[in-house]
């Protein structure tokens, strides 16, 4: 698959390190090689390598982060994976469209799929990082798989999104320069930026935030703001900015 690379497999703080290797193993035997661990308990580890039978190349060039922020910075789309619907305002992706829409996504920039915790999963302010939750249908009395397991089973989504793709020869296009969708950091210093400004006019109040930026973050999630968007949003702060200045002198 020759955009497969643009595709991580991103482990929000795994606990144990047998379940990397198996997960690293479960990515590759559906050609996908990108693995990133947010903060992992124990990582290198002989447990982790024991798991990982055929896979150790994906343990080796394994990237480790402090953060989500970090592992997902260069992403234009990032989908969270949850044992169940949360009820947030994070959009619902069934597993088989989301291996579709990988493919749409692979054409303009890095894609992050996002596993959570094996005791917890992933934390509501994780998810407002993430454009869709995926959850995989599964026994509603006993829904919850193992990282691995799940792993397996939205890496074997997109690979057969992409066989598919290949079949009816109908890749999609690369999107000219200026339709390029922002990455998670570029949306994440277009937020910064947008409270430190609205700081400056006195709209926004540290002391009581509320909800005010986590729903400025959801809704430019929905909107999928590009680059050039995200430019002229930020020249349009920066301008707010110097007239504020301006009118004090």
């Amino acid at each position: 698959m020759s955009t497969s690379h643009k595709i991580k497999i991103v482990l929000v703080e795994p606990s144990h390190p047998g379940n990397i290797g198996a997960a690293a193993r479960a990515a590759k035997t559906m050609c996908i090689e990108n693995l990133v661990l947010v903060n992992p308990a124990e990582f290198p580890s002989g447990q982790a390598r024991a798991r990982a039978t055929g896979a150790l190349d994906v343990l080796e060039h394994a990237v480790v982060c402090e953060t989500l922020n970090e592992a997902i910075a260069d992403c234009i789309f990032v989908v969270g994976s949850s044992a169940r619907s949360r009820g947030l305002q994070c959009p619902d992706i069934t597993p088989d469209a989301l291996g579709k829409k990988v493919w749409e996504e692979v054409e303009q920039g890095n894609v992050a799929i996002v596993f959570g915790r094996e005791s917890s999963g992933l934390s509501n302010e994780e998810l407002d990082q993430c454009h869709f939750l995926t959850t995989i249908p599964a026994n509603w009395e006993f829904s919850s798989l193992n990282i691995a397991s799940a792993v397996q089973v939205i890496c074997y989504e997109i690979h057969k999104a992409y066989l598919n793709k290949i079949n009816n020869n109908s890749l999609i296009d690369s999107a000219s320069d200026s339709d390029k969708l922002a990455t998670a950091k570029e949306v994440e210093n277009l937020l910064e930026h947008m409270q430190q400004v609205l700081y400056e006019i006195e709209f926004f109040d540290p002391k009581q935030p509320k909800l005010l930026m986590r729903r400025l973050r959801q809704l430019y999630s929905r909107a999928r703001l590009t680059q050039v968007e995200t430019n002229i949003l930020r020249g349009i702060l920066s301008a707010t900015q110097k007239y504020q200045h301006d009118s004090k002198k």
